[in-house]
């Protein structure tokens, strides 16, 4: 598989705590890898940088893209906003969809902020809630959707513009199991089946467990990695059971 985002030492602090600590991360092209850790250990951290939602304070971060590699850490706040617009997409805990609008403008906003027409966006939408189980409540707003049809909403928009790396951050957090599950299921599936790198954050032993691989952190640096990609150093693999990696 071909590597598709690149960090090399990538370092953060906040007061008074090192979150990253000299990290180097590479990801494939496909794969899907969970990063684990107890609370504190910097997971959500390297997500965010990983995905130019902050800036590191050293290292670098580069994305693989089909013309040439771009660096992240070099760009400034326009070009990087569009980045993240075009090629990444993001699913939280609380959906972060806006609650005034409906779930097919939800997901169609995403590619008229690309420059899409409104009809095409809405369009291409549709096709992606229905897909995603959802065809007949395009119209729906979010209070007249379940949890677990948010998530999928939030699913949809994170993959309609084409982003070739989609970023989850606890995506059942919020969820029962059973929901929790199914969420899952459409996430992986429909990742897998268009070619995306999926990076998920989870507590949750049993999502890790879904994914290729798991990426451990513990006080901000990579501990074990229990499948590592091309280039990456091969580390000893989370315990079986995840209980280190969940404090559990």
């Amino acid at each position: 598989m071909n590597a598709i985002l690149h960090a090399q030492q990538l370092t953060k602090h906040y007061p008074g705590s090192i979150a990253l600590d000299h990290v180097d991360f590479l990801a494939s092209a496909g794969e899907s890898i969970a990063i684990v850790g107890p609370s504190g250990s910097g997971k959500t951290t390297l997500l965010h940088c990983l995905a130019g939602i902050l800036r590191p304070d050293a290292g670098t971060v580069t994305l693989n893209t089909p013309s040439s590699p771009l660096r992240l850490d070099t760009l400034g706040d326009a070009a990087l906003s569009r980045l993240r617009r075009e090629e990444f997409g993001f699913v939280f805990q609380q959906g972060m969809l806006l609650p005034e609008l409906t779930a097919v403008e939800n997901v169609a906003l995403a590619l008229m902020l690309n420059g899409t027409d409104r009809a095409t966006s809405e369009s291409r939408a549709a096709e992606w809630l229905g897909a995603l189980g959802l065809a007949g409540m395009e119209q729906r707003r979010l209070g007249e959707l379940s949890g677990g049809q948010v998530q999928r909403v939030a699913i949809a928009r994170a993959q309609v513009t084409g982003a070739r790396v989609v970023f989850a951050d606890e995506p059942t957090g919020a969820l029962d199991s059973a929901t929790s599950n199914e969420v899952l299921d459409v996430l992986l599936r429909s990742v897998a089946a268009n070619g995306r790198t999926l990076l998920v954050v989870t507590h949750d032993p049993n999502v890790a467990a879904r994914c290729q691989r798991v990426v451990e952190l513990r006080d901000g640096r990579i501990v074990a990695d229990n499948g590592s990609a091309v280039g990456s150093p091969v580390r000893p693999a989370p315990a079986t059971n995840f209980k280190g990696a969940f404090n559990v």
